[in-house]
């Protein structure tokens, strides 16, 4: 079927063995305000049935732009690549396959490019949720600076950006298995394109205890070094010499966070906040849920309880009537 002209907005959700959270990503998308769009999932070389559920997907809603670009597994930076370099709109979003997005998520930050030429990339608060069933939180960022993205990572992946942003950073680095989104960030400060922060959680990340989320948390300081090698132009001396000693050979004493260098500060340290904030947040509300749920089985027993009592006087006390 041919779809023309070439939409506004292409979204680009990558796919590695995550095909039972693919439908609600998708459903996601569906759903958005904004209709010009087309959807490009990236089969990354899956080993469940990703395949199948996006063809599946694609089958069922055939007037919708959708379509799946499969490629041998390759990460995740590989995998956006290769959907941005297929994909035809002037705005990308990037969506992981297990994350999901606010119904205005589009309307919105499209709206923020093009009324505002010199803003390259439109991003926005975030809202967290589980696989269980509890109310999401929404977490704040602060506003967009050039000087705080490179000092700890202050932007989340799926921000909308122009497309020529991408060109000219050069795309994501693929060799970086974590990390890769704040490296994105760094380069489109250093190839001086500006950014707008939305104050509203439109983006909603699923938080659980697998992911890359926790794979660049436990490899923050060699991530961060690799970055200001990626980008040693924005950095002072000192902080390319500790970038060069962590990522070489006998880099342990590099690694404490008293030697970091201050014009790069300690993602770790922001990560592990952000994450303990979440946690305790969704730990009460799971302790509330589960609260609730215990008393409404209470009250179900003791409404069985009080009509079987019910019943049983019932005869008793006709046959006394009777007498």
């Amino acid at each position: 079927m041919s779809h023309n002209p070439d939409p506004v907005v292409s979204v680009v959700i990558p796919c590695h063995d995550y095909a039972r959270y693919l439908p609600e990503a998708v459903s996601s998308i569906l759903a958005q305000t904004f209709r010009d769009w087309e959807l490009l999932i990236v089969d990354d070389g899956s080993t469940d049935n990703t395949v199948e559920v996006a063809r599946s997907l694609i089958a069922r809603h055939p007037d919708r732009r959708i379509s799946i670009v499969q490629r041998a597994n390759g990460g995740v930076s590989a995998a956006r690549n290769t959907g941005i370099e297929a994909a035809t709109g002037r705005y990308v979003l990037p969506l992981d396959a297990d994350d999901v997005i606010a119904p205005t998520m589009l309307e919105k930050t499209v709206a923020v490019l093009d009324d505002s030429p010199g803003i390259a990339i439109a991003s926005t608060d975030v809202f967290t949720f589980t696989d269980d069933d509890l109310p999401p939180q929404a977490m704040s960022l602060p506003a967009y600076s050039r000087e705080l993205m490179l000092q700890r990572l202050i932007m989340f992946y799926c921000s909308l950006f122009r497309r020529e942003v991408w060109q000219a950073v050069g795309g994501y680095d693929e060799s970086m298995r974590a990390g890769e989104d704040w490296d994105f960030w760094v380069g489109c400060v250093e190839h001086g394109f500006d950014a707008h922060h939305i104050h509203e959680p439109l983006f909603g990340a699923r938080n659980k205890d697998t992911g890359l989320h926790v794979e660049a948390a436990e490899n923050d300081l060699a991530i961060r070094a690799r970055i200001v090698a990626n980008h040693p132009s924005l950095f002072k001396p000192i902080t390319r010499g500790w970038a060069r000693a962590v990522l070489g050979q006998g880099a342990e004493n590099c690694l404490p966070d008293e030697r970091v260098p201050d014009d790069i500060l300690t993602r770790a340290a922001e990560m592990d906040h952000f994450l303990a904030a979440v946690m305790a947040l969704q730990r009460t509300a799971r302790v509330q849920h589960y609260h609730i749920q215990r008393l409404e089985k209470e009250l179900a027993a003791h409404r069985h309880a009080a009509g079987s009592l019910a019943q049983e006087k019932g005869p008793t006390a006709s046959a006394v009537s009777a007498v």
